[in-house]
């Protein structure tokens, strides 16, 4: 099958349909739970929502968009980026502390990273600013993701409540610009509405709703680790990714792997595990400080027991 060039438009129908099988899932939920999912009223939902859905439609349909400029290696390069964009945001929402060891990950990672890819790049502007672009939404996104899903006043600590309520909007923010840039090319498309023969058109869809399935399970495994860690970790997890893809590469796309790219790997292997060694030594210290304190409230609570006691004895 001939390559479908239409970005944008791919990403808006993976919205669509990400949504569609979202619904059925809370549906059968319903059902099997016999309890009624969690649904925004309209005033809080045009508050909370459109900010991060918009956000992630941008993040999404640029990143999709960008790779019709540049090459995967640039492309991963740049998106590097986004991590210290969602370390900055996350600060600024008050999801993440300040602390020295997530600056110096993020600068392992990213260096190390940019090492790994910087040989294999084909510059185009308009692909370099849509890649930044959705670098520093990608920030926005995963920061407000996380307060959606981790703020139980909100009540979307599901991932498939999230999910639903987030899909609508992002298709319809990605809706104008796909009409505008791909619906003239997309009309006349031999891959679409002047598709030669009905095979044609089956298989164009087939390979759309194959792409659209993959991206709920994404979705939903993205969302399911972000309710339960932070965007950092889910960046990280995401970069890990980047890395496994790129060394496969390497070992069966015919990719040379120099001094220059295994120091790369080792720098951002660095950070990934240091990041790990960081969190699993803070939540040991939020164990321990919440066992203190409910040791110290054990014993209030006897203090004030024995003190009632007494009294009731006077």
């Amino acid at each position: 099958m001939k390559q479908f060039h239409f970005p944008l438009s791919l990403s808006m129908v993976h919205y669509s349909v990400v949504f569609l099988l979202t619904a059925i899932t809370r549906r059968i939920w319903e059902i099997r739970s016999n309890k009624k999912r969690v649904l925004l009223e309209w005033s809080v939902y045009l508050k909370r929502v459109p900010a991060t859905a918009i956000a992630t439609a941008l993040d999404i349909g640029f990143s999709n968009w960008s790779l019709m400029f540049i090459t995967v290696s640039l492309y991963t390069m740049c998106k590097t980026s986004a991590i210290l964009f969602i370390l900055i945001f996350s600060l600024i929402f008050g999801l993440e502390k300040f602390h020295y060891i997530l600056f110096l990950v993020v600068f392992l990672i990213a260096g190390g990273l940019f090492m790994f890819t910087y040989e294999s790049t084909q510059f185009n502007f308009t692909g370099f600013l849509l890649v930044m672009t959705a670098s520093s939404m990608s920030g926005i996104r995963w920061a407000t993701t996380q307060m959606l899903l981790q703020k139980e006043s909100f009540g979307l600590s599901s991932p498939f409540d999230t999910i639903y309520h987030l899909q609508p909007l992002m298709a319809l923010a990605t809706l104008p610009l796909a009409i505008g840039i791909e619906g003239p090319k997309l009309a006349v498309s031999l891959q679409a509405f002047r598709a030669p023969s009905t095979h044609v058109i089956a298989r164009t869809v087939s390979f759309v709703l194959f792409g659209s399935s993959l991206a709920f399970m994404l979705t939903v495994s993205e969302y399911l680790l972000l309710a339960n860690t932070s965007s950092i970790t889910l960046a990280i997890a995401g970069i890990f990714k980047e890395l496994c893809t790129i060394l496969l590469a390497t070992e069966f796309a015919g990719d040379e792997m120099n001094f220059t790219k295994f120091g790369g790997l080792v720098i951002c292997l660095s950070g990934i595990f240091l990041h790990v060694y960081y969190k699993v030594k803070s939540d040991e210290n939020k164990a321990v400080t919440t066992s203190a304190q409910d040791e110290e409230r054990v014993q209030m609570l006897s203090t004030n027991n024995a003190f009632s006691f007494d009294s009731d004895e006077d």
